[in-house]
């Protein structure tokens, strides 16, 4: 024990004395040479990153806890993201911190603590994720048909970028641009979440053109070199990218949380290539094709269009004959309509002097009308008279004084003479008396002057006898020219 501590001989007694420095340095050696490479399984706790770049933490299971920390040089080699509640298996050596007097895990490598912890850290992600709605079918965009420029996510050292260019040679050479990340190790998640957002946010005014659509992908590997692909914010990233995206992540088996967030899920990076872009001697094919059928249906429906135009000309008459045979019967009708106007004028003119010798004159009419007016008249004033008198028998009887009665008298009589002038006034011999004449033409008396025309004859009857006469001219300010 001296010669390995270097201890001081003893002054007192057999107990050998050291420094703090030398007992704190010979257990760090101890330690490290016992615990040179170590594999320690715990869970991950009181994670720290600190601004210096390293990162310190807790592994402890059912029994116990350790510190451990990862020196800013190796956390780009870890493999994996380390975070609270994760179960690892971290490799390096153990080792003393003298001035605190604690020991602690110096940890070069980790690796998750087996498939199946790693998988069910996975499937609470993809249930907590498809809850939100990052994986609903109606956010997917459709793959164009025919991409004018292609973006490709994936390393630039592997063999991935060779076979997607390949392809996409083979199949229909399209532009390419390509953002080279690392698919796995510490950083690869948020480079890749970088080169989507990237390429979602290009506007196509720069010197780099926006893709039309997005490949994401990486060679097979195991479960844990795929863990970028899983990282929550890669999976977002692709739920969000405004490009449809592909992404063609492992082998045909291999399942990634980002193939669930894409547009579409191709099982190789090589079917990836040819779901971006058809055949080009297949499309042209197509094209072709469709080109003949096209042209195939169009001239029939141009056939068929010309025999029923054909058809239809064969069945109108000619248009010459037309035009001649409604000229002959325009004539026709021109040179009877010339022979049948005067000859209707003339039957006309003699059917109005046929009803007008049929008439009865005006002056027989008026003797007629103004015998019955005097025989009503005589009939009325005798009936008067007669009832005077049997009003003056009976008044006689009733030995009434004479001078009501002849009151009486003469109010009958003042009724009477107004009832005889009412009639004189009424009775058309009156009117016409006074220098008014009766036109009457075919019978029917002549109220207005418009219902007369020019030649027309009328029968004027005046108050003393009548007369024929014809109407010479137009009405003028509501007068006749006789």
């Amino acid at each position: 024990m001296h010669e390995e501590f270097g201890a001081a001989p003893p002054s007192g007694g057999n107990v050998p004395e050291y420094t703090v420095s030398e007992i704190s340095g010979a257990i760090r050696r101890t330690l490290e040479g016992s615990f040179s490479r170590v594999r320690v399984r715990g869970e991950i706790t009181e994670f720290k990153r600190y601004p210096s770049g390293h990162l310190y933490f807790s592994l402890k299971d059912e029994q116990g806890k350790i510190s451990g920390v990862v020196w800013r040089g190796s956390v780009s080699r870890l493999g994996l993201v380390p975070e609270n509640g994760l179960e690892i298996i971290a490799t390096g050596k153990v080792s003393a911190y003298g001035e605190r007097s604690s020991y602690q895990l110096v940890v070069e490598r980790m690796e998750y603590a087996g498939e199946g912890a790693l998988l069910a850290r996975i499937e609470r992600l993809r249930i907590r994720l498809g809850e939100e709605g990052l994986f609903d079918p109606a956010r997917k965009q459709p793959i164009p048909l025919l991409p004018r420029v292609i973006g490709v996510v994936t390393s630039a050292q592997g063999a991935v970028l060779h076979d997607i260019c390949t392809t996409l040679q083979r199949r229909f050479p399209r532009p390419v641009v390509v953002w080279p990340v690392p698919v796995q190790g510490e950083g690869a998640a948020a480079q890749i979440v970088a080169a989507i957002n990237g390429f979602s946010a290009l506007d196509g005014t720069g010197t780099v053109p926006r893709p039309d659509v997005v490949i994401v992908a990486r060679g097979g590997g195991s479960l844990e070199d795929l863990m970028a692909f899983n990282d929550e914010g890669v999976v977002r990233a692709a739920a969000a990218c405004s490009i449809p995206l592909i992404s063609a992540v492992g082998h045909e088996t291999d399942t990634t949380l980002i193939d669930f967030a894409s547009d579409r899920r191709a099982p190789t990076p090589t079917a990836a290539a040819e779901m971006a872009v058809p055949v080009r001697s297949e499309l042209l094919a197509e094209i072709a094709h469709r080109t003949a059928r096209a042209t195939g249906a169009l001239a029939r429906q141009l056939q068929t269009a010309r025999l029923r135009l054909d058809r239809a000309a064969a069945a109108l008459p000619d248009l010459p004959t037309l035009v001649q045979t409604a000229r002959m019967q325009l004539d026709d009708r021109g040179r009877r309509l010339d022979v049948a106007l005067p000859a209707l004028v003339r039957r006309r003119k003699a059917d109005l002097v046929g009803v007008e010798r049929h008439m009865p004159a005006v002056e027989t009419l008026l003797s007629g009308r103004r015998t019955r007016l005097a025989v009503l008249g005589g009939a009325f004033a005798g009936g008067m008279q007669h009832s005077l008198q049997r009003q003056e028998v009976r008044l006689g009887r009733c030995r009434v004084s004479p001078a009501p009665l002849m009151a009486l008298l003469r109010e009958r009589r003042i009724a009477l003479g107004g009832a005889v002038g009412q009639l004189e006034a009424v009775s058309p011999l009156a009117v016409l008396a006074r220098g008014y004449a009766l036109v009457t033409a075919d019978g029917h008396p002549v109220t207005k002057a418009a219902d007369l025309k020019s030649g027309q004859q009328v029968d004027l009857t005046f108050g003393d006898g009548a007369c024929h006469a014809v109407i010479g001219g137009r009405p003028v300010q509501g007068l006749l020219d006789l």
